[in-house]
């Protein structure tokens, strides 16, 4: 005798089915605008504490409540950044307007490198990369702008939302997720901690090593060494090579010009000092902040900047995180009910 599937398992079956569909194809339509949601959660959890607040203790308005959060988030956070790009496009506008000073001095520069070291770098090989390169990131940098500003828009308007109907998202967020409640409120937990120890603990490091430049900047005598001082801040927060991109320049600049000394304690500075601060400090602060492991920290970045972009850098950890959080939950929501059976019998 056949046994039949029970009705409700089959329309559960289908379902399911209709809602992964749904799910996939949602997701390659709105993935571009992952990296606006990821950083609008970003700032949820930095300011859902002051929402609840503003509403709770002073009876504000949610609508004012937002606003007044969102204005404040930009000037702490999105203004500086664009102060930065302002300073940066003001140096290349200067390099324009002197293009031909500016190649003159290039030139002269790698003619003296390859007197000095005997090789050739302006072949008309590498001329051709050179020229092919800047036809291709041009383009793309001009993209990547116009894409950076839209996300921005868009994150506001989600990060809005997210303040507005706090309360109501985490209930939801409580009721629909198929866990026990004590594995939700870990999940929701961990998730929390991994945002907010990498959101602050980040842009710290960054400033420290900022700051441990600018002391060698001075010291050494470079020329704007407050700008460089905002380009280690920046670089810093990059994966793998990070600040030196930023000081090799600068020992570049005094082997340019002449100081072959200075250049070389900038770079046994750069590489001896401000690069063990980044290892020293990194690990211990977001440990210290949000108990994350340095390997999860130092894999996390890597992967997270390649499939989100910047915002990869707080959510390339989480990611891992989440990962192993959910092997936690799935052992406590299975492996332990097994148990419980097996040894009732």
């Amino acid at each position: 005798m056949k046994q039949q599937l029970p009705n409700n398992a089959i329309r559960q079956v289908l379902i399911l089915a209709t809602i992964i569909t749904l799910g996939i194809v949602l997701f390659n339509q709105l993935r571009s605008f992952i990296p606006a949601f990821l950083g609008a959660y970003t700032l949820y959890v930095l300011l859902r504490k002051w929402m609840f607040i503003l509403q709770g203790r002073y009876k504000w308005k949610k609508s004012l409540c937002a606003a007044l959060l969102m204005l404040l988030s930009f000037l702490i956070i999105l203004l500086p950044i664009f102060l930065v790009v302002n300073m940066l496009t003001s140096k290349i506008a200067f390099a324009m307007e002197h293009s031909q000073e500016v190649l003159a001095s290039l030139q002269a520069f790698v003619e003296k490198l390859e007197a000095q070291y005997k090789v050739q770098i302006l072949t008309t090989t590498n001329l051709e990369k050179i020229t092919a390169w800047g036809g291709n990131t041009v383009p793309k940098i001009l993209g990547a702008t116009f894409n950076t500003l839209t996300g921005i828009i868009i994150m506001y308007f989600i990060l809005y939302f997210m303040l507005v109907d706090g309360r109501k998202m985490e209930s939801n967020f409580y009721d629909w997720v198929p866990l026990k409640d004590e594995n939700t409120l870990m999940l929701r937990k961990d998730l929390n901690s991994m945002v907010y120890s990498n959101a602050i603990g980040i842009p710290l490091i960054a400033i420290i090593q900022g700051i441990f430049g600018l002391i060698g900047y001075l010291i050494l005598g470079v020329e704007e060494p407050w700008f460089w001082f905002v380009i280690t801040c920046i670089t810093s927060m990059l994966p793998v090579v990070g600040a030196a991109l930023a000081y090799v320049p600068v020992a570049l600049l005094f082997f340019a010009a002449g100081s072959n000394g200075k250049g070389l304690i900038m770079l046994l500075y750069g590489f001896g000092v401000i690069g063990s601060v980044d290892n020293l400090f990194r690990f211990w602060v977001l440990k210290r902040i949000g108990d994350v492991h340095p390997l999860i920290t130092g894999f996390g970045v890597i992967i997270g900047v390649g499939l989100f972009g910047f915002i990869g850098l707080i959510f390339g950890p989480i990611l891992i995180s989440l990962f192993l959080v959910l092997l936690k939950i799935y052992a406590s929501e299975f492996n332990i009910e097994k148990r419980s059976e097996g040894n009732s019998k």
